[in-house]
């Protein structure tokens, strides 16, 4: 099997931190794994937060000041090195992420995925524009593997984006029938979310990317700009909105069957 392509460089402002961190660490003669156990945080993430590979987060830095008798002066530095307010390092490049990823779920409220739609469908959703769509599409390489193990693909569509028009009926035929086949790839499941009910899943599309090593980076779309971010507790939130909206789904069988009949008595 063929290797996955290694992540892009990490951030200089994680790095810079995570040097500070260890510096003043050893200076105390704290071992990493006593931080990991003040925290509460596993041994191998304190040595990824230590690295550079890893962004930490306010209340774990909080912890390791106040332990390491800092006096505020790594939260200061926390705080410098994320003063623009950016929920996430600068390293996380999604392209790179969801290229990377061993895993990706994907939930979609409104429209296909940027990963399934056809030329035809992408092309309608961004207006024609002929860069943008065939940015789009090259993505859609990593369903079957460039050279490197594909991810499993789960796609979690709501019900409504089946119904809702996007360009002519032929092309939302034509999109329809290519979730079908893409449902037949052993690496890609694909889902719909009936639509009934509140749920958290109402309040906006997003990806979850579980790399090799279990970390996840989440993709979050938001009605000013996305979102990408790996903190504990919006990783919590969406495995939240993942159970909601799967006592939803059904099951990739019967998605097939309601794709099949929307396609019959709606875009044929």
């Amino acid at each position: 099997m063929a290797p996955r392509r290694q992540r892009p460089r990490e951030s200089p402002a994680l790095v810079a931190f995570g040097r500070q961190m260890r510096r003043m660490r050893e200076a105390r003669n704290v071992k990493q794994e006593t931080i990991a156990h003040l925290t509460r945080v596993s041994a191998p993430q304190v040595s990824k937060i230590e690295g550079g590979k890893r962004r930490a987060t306010r209340s774990f830095v909080e912890v390791v000041d106040d332990h390491l008798e800092a006096g505020g002066a790594l939260i200061n530095l926390w705080e410098d090195l994320n003063k623009d307010g950016h929920p996430v390092p600068i390293w996380f490049d999604w392209p790179q992420i969801e290229s990377d990823a061993a895993m990706l779920v994907c939930y979609e409220q409104s429209v296909m995925p940027g990963l399934v739609q056809t030329p035809a469908y992408a092309s309608a959703i961004l207006h024609g524009n002929r860069d943008a769509v065939e940015a789009r599409i090259a993505r859609q390489v990593i369903i079957t593997g460039d050279g490197t193990a594909p991810p499993t693909l789960v796609i979690m569509v709501d019900e409504q984006a089946l119904h809702r028009p996007v360009g002519t009926p032929e092309t939302m035929k034509e999109q329809l029938e290519h979730l079908i086949a893409l449902s037949a790839l052993p690496n890609v499941t694909i889902q719909v979310v009936l639509t009934s009910g509140e749920h958290n899943g109402n309040s906006g599309s997003f990806v979850i990317a579980t790399m090799a090593d279990r970390s996840e980076v989440a993709y979050v779309e938001t009605a000013i700009r996305p979102i990408t971010t790996d903190n504990p507790e919006d990783l919590t939130e969406l495995a939240r909105t993942l159970v909601e909206l799967r006592v939803r789904m059904l099951t990739g069988e019967m998605t097939c069957e309601l794709i099949r009949k929307v396609v019959r008595e709606r875009w044929t």
